[in-house]
């Protein structure tokens, strides 16, 4: 239970985080380039339309079989799932707890104490979980960076809650 986070106070449903699963999910991040790179503001139908493009100009080239390059491809994504070092963004989380209109400020409890976040500032916080494809055990289950990266360096660390006040 101690890898288990929750998201509680002023929202409309407080919210379970369990950072194991989240290697699983699509919206995870590469945190070796993310601060590194510019950030695209494509929005979502723009990046659908490249990603079908991108696809069926693939099949126009090679045609619709499966050459063996897609199993070698296969096999990249999935050592670096296993090599890689991953965070996820935390709006999404934010969003599903519904914090009430009052509140503006998100605290991070951790073992040394307590951060304080406006809550603008808080959607744009990356919840780091895991380190060359180890989960944080250690000083886990997650470090926080800032979503610009000015603490790439030096995370929060030994999260054990949030609440939004």
């Amino acid at each position: 239970m101690e890898n288990i986070l929750n998201i509680s106070g002023n929202v409309k449903y407080s919210i379970t985080l369990d950072p194991g699963v989240w290697i699983f999910d699509d919206r995870r991040i590469d945190l070796t380039t993310y601060f590194s790179k510019e950030k695209e503001n494509a929005d979502s139908i723009e990046a659908y339309t490249k990603s079908v493009s991108k696809h069926w100009d693939r099949e126009i080239m090679e045609g619709a079989i499966y050459p063996p390059t897609l199993k070698t491809e296969k096999k990249f994504e999935k050592e670096k799932v296993l090599t890689g070092t991953f965070g996820i963004p935390f709006k999404p989380f934010l969003l599903n707890a519904e914090p009430d209109n009052d509140a503006d400020t998100l605290i991070v409890h951790t073992t040394n104490g307590e951060y304080e976040f406006s809550l603008e500032m808080a959607f744009d916080l990356i919840l780091g979980f895991s380190n060359n494809g180890q989960p944080l055990s250690s000083d886990g289950p997650v470090h926080i960076y800032n979503g610009d990266g000015s603490n790439q360096e030096n995370p929060i660390k030994n999260v054990t809650a949030f609440t939004i006040k």
